[in-house]
């Protein structure tokens, strides 16, 4: 009678890695929309000030979001050496920054959404549409290892002109590290 074998160790690391990019791919989906709701409440503003308040309000809170999640899991450590093949953690560590770049990727397309109810912000940010939608397959080849130091560059890039064109537009915005279940969910 044939006896049943549990896998080994690198096979049960590959079924969770698996697991986890099942996981990214379903929760990256259910989170396509604008979280302009869940950033503000379910405030309504009547007048165009209120609106632009809160299109600010949504614009510094979204792109903090995703500045902090692309500092905390893509940039740092892939200067500390984490992402290189055979590092301490190096699955791990990609695994966490395949989904902050989904994560920052989303968030940023959000903040792009909030920027169009201020026009002086709309106008600042308009340009950044392209460098934004270049990240959109970023967080894939994060996760599987095959980001270069351009890839993070690219991230860190497109980050830092979005800061910048709030600055220009009166909404400052500064980095907010998003929690581990944030970027899952």
């Amino acid at each position: 009678m044939p006896r049943s074998v549990a896998p080994s160790g690198p096979i049960r690391r590959g079924v969770v890695a698996l697991l986890l990019s099942c996981t990214l791919l379903v929760t990256t989906a259910a989170c396509g929309g604008d979280d302009a709701q869940s950033a503000s409440g379910s405030a309504t503003a009547s007048t165009t000030a209120e609106q632009q308040k809160l299109a600010k309000t949504r614009f510094v809170a979204n792109a903090g979001l995703a500045a902090g999640a692309t500092y905390q899991w893509i940039v740092k450590p892939y200067r500390a050496g984490k992402f290189k093949k055979g590092a301490d953690g190096q699955k791990f560590a990609l695994v966490k920054a395949g989904l902050a770049g989904a994560f920052a990727y989303n968030r940023l397309k959000a903040a792009v959404n909030n920027a169009k109810g201020d026009e002086h912000l709309s106008k600042a940010v308009a340009p950044l549409t392209a460098g934004i939608d270049k990240l959109k397959d970023l967080g894939t080849k994060l996760r599987k290892g095959e980001a270069s130091e351009a890839d993070v560059g690219t991230f860190e890039d497109v980050i830092t002109n979005v800061k910048d064109a709030g600055a220009s537009a009166g909404a400052v915005v500064t980095d907010k590290v998003p929690s581990t279940s944030q970027l899952g969910g």
